[in-house]
């Protein structure tokens, strides 16, 4: 994706709003367009990033990654892919990616002692998705916690439709 459009429309907006304070308005404005570039570009992928994790939320587990290349950002759009013999259908709930939002985009350390052979492997998992390890991790914790849930309501419902089938006493 070009930004260059982006920041140039809002130079060519930046001289329009000087044209009306005068010469030395107009003067300013000329001067301030080149060191706020990088500042306009920061401004417009912190955004895109933003939009990415809203997408990212409402796609889960599916993801939307934005990468940057030189000055320009690019999207990469990651589809969960059916396992073999399931048939390719979106989930009737897609389980969340953790919501940092939830609890106010607070954030907590912790310290995690892996055996060596075990962070080879999520280094080597997070690099391959093109993730940090730190995202790699919230996001595996994440998706155990709402396997569990799913899990502990299937077997609550199977349960409940279980009493409704057994039967006591003699037969003859």
């Amino acid at each position: 994706m070009d930004l260059t459009p982006y920041v140039e429309k809002l130079r060519t907006e930046l001289a329009v709003a000087a044209e009306t304070g005068g010469a030395e308005a107009r003067a300013l404005a000329e001067r301030l367009t080149a060191p706020l570039e990088s500042a306009i570009r920061l401004t417009l992928l912190e955004a895109l990033s933003a939009a990415a994790d809203e997408i990212t939320r409402d796609l889960a587990p599916g993801s939307v990654d934005v990468r940057l290349r030189g000055l320009d950002p690019s999207f990469v759009v990651r589809v969960p892919q059916a396992e073999a013999g399931e048939p390719a259908a979106a989930p009737a709930t897609p389980a969340p990616v953790w919501d940092e939002t939830a609890s106010g985009g607070a954030t907590s350390r912790i310290n995690l002692r892996l055996p060596d052979e075990l962070k080879a492997r999520i280094e080597e998992t997070a690099g391959r998705e093109r993730l940090s390890v730190n995202t790699w991790l919230v996001r595996a914790a994440a998706s155990a916690l709402d396997a569990d849930t799913a899990a502990q309501r299937a077997a609550a419902a199977r349960q409940s439709t279980d009493l409704g089938r057994r039967y006591t006493g003699w037969v003859r």
